[in-house]
C-alpha cells in the first residue's frame, strides 16, 4: 500500500485514536451512493430560459451572503468550474470519488413524455470506459422558472399520459444493462423522485417490472424518494423509501433559537441547525419497511433562490463524519442482506442547493476524508454496541463540536434529544404543511398555530 493514499492516512488516525485495537479494524461494507446533477453543461433550453451559455455555475457564481458569516458563493477546488459535456471530467469525478470512498452515482434522469434534457453527460458515460457503479434516479417535478416546484410558471411539464410508462422505462433499458448498473438480488435499483405525482404509480410500477423482467432480469428494485407526502412505499407499490435529507428535517423542530445578524433586507428564507438534523435521523424509529438511509453534508439553495433559501447552520466535516459512522453501524444492524447495504448521500455535486462533496475553496478534501474515515470501524467493540453504541457516539460528537449548537447552548444530549422526540412533527403533519405551500398565507398561519399548541403542551 502506498504511504501516501488515503486509505493509509484514514487507518493511522484510527490507530491513533484506538491504539490497542489497531488490528481488529475492519471495512465497513455498505455502498456509499452520491446523488449526481448532470446540470453543468450548456443545453439549447437552458440557453433559451435564463440566456446564452447558462449553466448551474451561473447560480453558483452569482450568490452573496445574507447574514453576517455567511459563506457565498462558494467557489470549486481542485475540479474547478467543468463542464460534464467532457466525458474526462466525469472520469476524473469518478476518480476521486472511488478513492474516498464512494461507491456509486445516482443520476438524475430528466423525462418529459418522451423528451429528454441534460442527457449528454449520462450517454456520454454510457459510451465510457469509466469505472463506477451508477443508478437512476427519475426526477419527475415539472421544469419550472422559478427554480422552487412552483407550478406557476411550468416550463417542461409531466403530462403521464398514455403509453408513457412504457416508454419511460423503454428509455433506460439500456441503462439497467450495463455492467456497472446497481442492483438489488439481482433486480435493477430504480430511484423515482416523486412517486405520489404519478397517477395510479402503482400500474405505472407494474409496468415497469414487468418489461424488467422480459428483459432477463428477476425484477426492478423500485425505491421512492421519502418525500413530504408519502410514509410507506406501499402506498404506491414500491418496494422501498430513499431518506432524502433535508426533507421531513427542516420543520420548526430544527429552527436555532439564536439566528445570525441578517444582512440581507429582503431575506424571507429558512434557517435550520444541522445538529438537530444529525439528531432527528439519529432518533429515527427502525422502520418496518425497507428504508435505505440518506444523509447531507450540509445544505443552502441560496445559489437558486437567494431571498429565500432555506440554510443550514453549523455544518461540518468532523459532523458529517460522526453521522456517517452512525448510518453505516445502522445498516450493519439492519441490512443482512449484502446488496441492500446502501447509503445515499445527498450529493455529489448540487453546488446550486449547497450541498456537496466536491473540494471546495473552504473545506478543500474534508468531507470527503470524512467519508473514507467512516468506512473503518472496531471488529468486536463496534459491532457489539450495536445502533445504540454508535448513536451514543454520534451524541457525544455533537457534545464536544466546537462552538456547537447556538439554538440549545450548552444543552445535555439528554435535553437535547427530549426536545427533539417532543417537537418531531407526525407524518400527517408534514403532509399538511407540504400541501399548503402554495398558499404561503395559509401554511405561515398553520405554523403559527402548530408552534402555538406545543407551547400550550409545555413542549
Amino acid at each position: 500500500m502506498d504511504i501516501h493514499s488515503p486509505s493509509f492516512e484514514a487507518l493511522s488516525e484510527l490507530a491513533d485514536e484506538h491504539p490497542s485495537n489497531y488490528f481488529d479494524v475492519e471495512k465497513d461494507q455498505s455502498k456509499l451512493i452520491a446523488f449526481y446533477l448532470p446540470q453543468f453543461h450548456r443545453v439549447a433550453e437552458n440557453s433559451e430560459w435564463w440566456g446564452p451559455g447558462f449553466t448551474e455555475w451561473n447560480n453558483v457564481s452569482r450568490a452573496k451572503p445574507n447574514f453576517e458569516g455567511h459563506v457565498q458563493p462558494n467557489i470549486p477546488r481542485d475540479l474547478g468550474y467543468y463542464d460534464l459535456g467532457n466525458v474526462e471530467t466525469m472520469r476524473e469525478q469518478a476518480d476521486l470519488a472511488r478513492i474516498y470512498g464512494i461507491g456509486g452515482f445516482c443520476f438524475y434522469h430528466y423525462w418529459f413524455s418522451g423528451r429528454r434534457i441534460l442527457s449528454t453527460p449520462v450517454d456520454n458515460f454510457l459510451k465510457s470506459d469509466i469505472s463506477m457503479d451508477f443508478c437512476l434516479c427519475w426526477a419527475n417535478e415539472n421544469w419550472t422558472r422559478t427554480w422552487d416546484g412552483d407550478t406557476k410558471s411550468v416550463l417542461l411539464a409531466q403530462e403521464y399520459a398514455d403509453g408513457d410508462a412504457e416508454a419511460f422505462f423503454d428509455s433506460i433499458a439500456d441503462a439497467l444493462g450495463d455492467e456497472r448498473y446497481i442492483k438489488i438480488s439481482g433486480e435493477p435499483l430504480l430511484l423515482v423522485y416523486r412517486a405520489k405525482a404519478i397517477p395510479n404509480a402503482g400500474k405505472w410500477f407494474a409496468i415497469w417490472r414487468k418489461r424488467a423482467q422480459q428483459l432477463g432480469f428477476p425484477g426492478l428494485h423500485i425505491a421512492v424518494v421519502d418525500f413530504y407526502d408519502i410514509s410507506h412505499p406501499n402506498e404506491v407499490g414500491a418496494d422501498s423509501l430513499v431518506e432524502f435529507p433535508p426533507h421531513k428535517f427542516n420543520g420548526p423542530q430544527s429552527r436555532p433559537d439564536v439566528l445570525p445578524k441578517i444582512t440581507n433586507s429582503d431575506f424571507k428564507g429558512g434557517i435550520i441547525d444541522y445538529q438537530r438534523v444529525v439528531l432527528q435521523s439519529a432518533l429515527r424509529d427502525v422502520p418496518r419497511f425497507k428504508l435505505f438511509r440518506g444523509i447531507i453534508p450540509s445544505w443552502d439553495n441560496t445559489p437558486r433562490r437567494q431571498d429565500t433559501p432555506v440554510i443550514v447552520l453549523n455544518s461540518s466535516p468532523r459532523l458529517y463524519g460522526a453521522w456517517l459512522r452512525y448510518l453505516r453501524a445502522y445498516v450493519r444492524s439492519e441490512s443482512p442482506e449484502e446488496s441492500g447495504r446502501l447509503i445515499f448521500v445527498n450529493a455529489w455535486n448540487e453546488w446550486g442547493e449547497g450541498c456537496y462533496l466536491e473540494p471546495d475553496q473552504k473545506n478543500g478534501l474534508s468531507y470527503l476524508e470524512q467519508t473514507l474515515k467512516s468506512s473503518f470501524y472496531r471488529k468486536g467493540a463496534d459491532e457489539e454496541s450495536g445502533i445504540d453504541g454508535a448513536r451514543k457516539q454520534l451524541f457525544d460528537a455533537l457534545t464536544h463540536e466546537e462552538g456547537s449548537d447556538p439554538a440549545s447552548g450548552k444543552a445535555s444530549p439528554a435535553k437535547r434529544r427530549a426536545k427533539l422526540t417532543l417537537y418531531t412533527p407526525s407524518s400527517f403533519s408534514q403532509k399538511i404543511a407540504f400541501a399548503l405551500r402554495s398558499r404561503p398565507l395559509m401554511l405561515k398561519i398553520a405554523k403559527f398555530v402548530y408552534v402555538a399548541s406545543l407551547r400550550l403542551r409545555g413542549r
